[in-house]
Formats: structure tokens, sequence, C-alpha cells
């Protein structure tokens, strides 16, 4: 039988513990669904599985990209469900664990199949981004596609930048475009109860502790020397690994424009931020989801 789990939570949840043991203990796959960690220049950084943890059981999506790629969540997808259907194909339980909750939703719920945006265009938005900052471009936002504007953030930068794109490209608001969605790969397997779906859900007083925690340990692991490695590449500044939780802190202690030990606060404030938003969207997000195969886990 088809079956699949989905393990969620925000960062530091121990939702990656959790998806070892119930690969030992089911005979799984684990598959990652954290959009950070598919990259293999931040290990440390990005909290990916230790060598000896997937050792314990089949790991996949682990820093299979390079930094200098960026993963649309399309892309992610289509990896995902062939790893998904090849998980089946030797009897095994697909295990997708992360905290990236899009992953999980287009999967479900499907994406829009928007043209691709020609990169002129793009690369223009991106620099009007840069230049003039993402509110001034929220506000463009407003008067071209309303629905988008009300459901994103005015500093969202990506996708407000993204939003202007599809518009200006297409010359259809991305919120019409998002109305005629096809159900994602794994929504049939959904309606038949055969998705079992984990939230991880800590109090926030003990996660934010985890948080702090966590990325002290990430420093003492070697976490500086790989941001150094990575800024050494020289990479667009526009790409999702330079926007990873601590990277732009860290390069500001590597510069000599803030102490460690103020660079090493911001990181953790912003890790703790980027945690409630994580929350606040797998409340809202999953509630829809809810059902038998649904169970939220208070850790």
């Amino acid at each position: 039988m088809k079956r699949a789990l989905f393990i969620a939570g925000p960062t530091a949840s121990g939702k990656s513990a959790f998806a070892l043991k119930a690969a030992k203990k089911r005979g799984g796959i684990i598959i990652n669904a954290d959009s950070m960690q598919v990259y293999k220049d931040l290990p440390i950084l990005t909290a990916c599985p230790s060598a000896n943890e997937q050792a314990q059981a089949p790991h996949r999506l682990y820093g299979f990209l390079d930094g200098s790629e960026a993963c649309s969540v399309a892309f992610w997808a289509e990896t995902a469900m062939t790893e998904i259907k090849s998980a089946w194909k030797e009897d095994k339980l697909p295990i997708l664990v992360g905290g990236t909750g899009m992953y999980f939703k287009v999967l479900l719920d499907g994406i829009a199949k928007i043209p691709d945006i020609p990169e002129d265009i793009r690369t223009a938005v991106r620099a009007e981004c840069e230049r003039d900052g993402s509110p001034a471009l929220h506000l463009q936002l407003q008067d071209v596609d309303p629905e988008a504007a009300a459901r994103l953030a005015s500093g969202d930068s990506q996708r407000v930048s993204r939003a202007i794109e599809v518009y200006r490209a297409t010359g259809t608001p991305l919120s019409i475009w998002q109305q005629d969605t096809p159900p994602g790969p794994m929504a049939e397997y959904d309606r038949a109860g055969l998705v079992d779906k984990t939230v991880i859900i800590p109090e926030r007083g003990e996660l934010y502790r985890r948080c702090d925690l966590r990325f002290d340990l990430m420093i003492k692991a070697g976490a500086i020397a790989e941001v150094e490695a990575l800024i050494a590449r020289r990479l667009s500044p526009e790409l999702p690994i330079m926007r990873a939780l601590g990277v732009p802190e860290l390069a500001a202690y590597l510069a000599g424009t803030n102490g460690l030990g103020a660079a090493t606060e911001e990181a953790k404030m912003q890790t703790r931020r980027f945690a409630k938003r994580q929350l606040t969207w797998l409340r809202n997000q999953f509630s829809h989801w809810d059902g038998e195969n649904t169970q939220y886990m208070e850790t």
C-alpha cells in the first residue's frame, strides 16, 4: 500500500530526530523537505542530519544541490515525488520531514502553472527591490494584485518580487494564476487516507531556548568556517543560500563590521523570529488538513 508520512515543524523542534525514530521503526526512507538543507554548502548551519544519523536510515535530498543554484518549489516537488515513488518500489515508507511548509503544501494542494519569467524582467525587478526596498514594491503590488499584497508581508522581498515579476511578465496577477491550480501529486493519496501527517508544535519558550542552544553548538562545530568558504565563492546575494539563517550575521562578523557576540545574538534573534513565523504558518495552513491522519505533537 502506497502510504507516506509527513513530519512538519519549526526549526529546532526535534523533527529530524522524530523522523529517524520513525524510519528505524517502520522501515522508512527519510526525504528532506527543508529549502536550505537541499544545499551542500552549509551542512552545519542548516542542521543537516549528521553522517552517523544518515548511516542509521536512508536519507534523500540532503545536500544534493550546489549553492550557486536556486531550488524552486516546483523542482523540489518533482524531485521529491521521484524519491517517494522510488521508496514505494523498494516497499519502504517515504518519510518527508522539514520546516518548509510550502513544500508540503505543493505536494497536497498543487502549484500554479506560471510561464517562465524572462531574465531581463527578473533582473530589473530584483535591482529595483535592492534599490528602493521591498516595501516600495509592495505598494506597487497593492495596485496590480491587491489579493497577493494582502497575503504577503511588505518585508518579504523574495515573494513580493516574485509577484511583481509575474504581473510584469504576463499581465496577469499572481493571485489569478494561483486560482487555476491543479491538485498536488499527493492529493489523491491524502484523500484516500494514505498520508499520515505529524505536526510538531513545541511550547514557544522551549523552542526559543532550543534555537539559541543549537546556534551556539553550530558555532562550536564550525559554522563560521562554512560561511567564510561560502563568501569566498562570491555568489550572487540574491541566491537563497546567501539568505540562510546565520549567513548574513556571520558574514558581517567576518567582514569586521560586527563582533562575534553581537553577530551571534542577532542570528539567534532572527532564528527565533523565523521559528515564530513557521509556527504561525503551520497552525494556519495545516488546519484544513485536519482529520484522523493528522496528529499534533506538543513537545
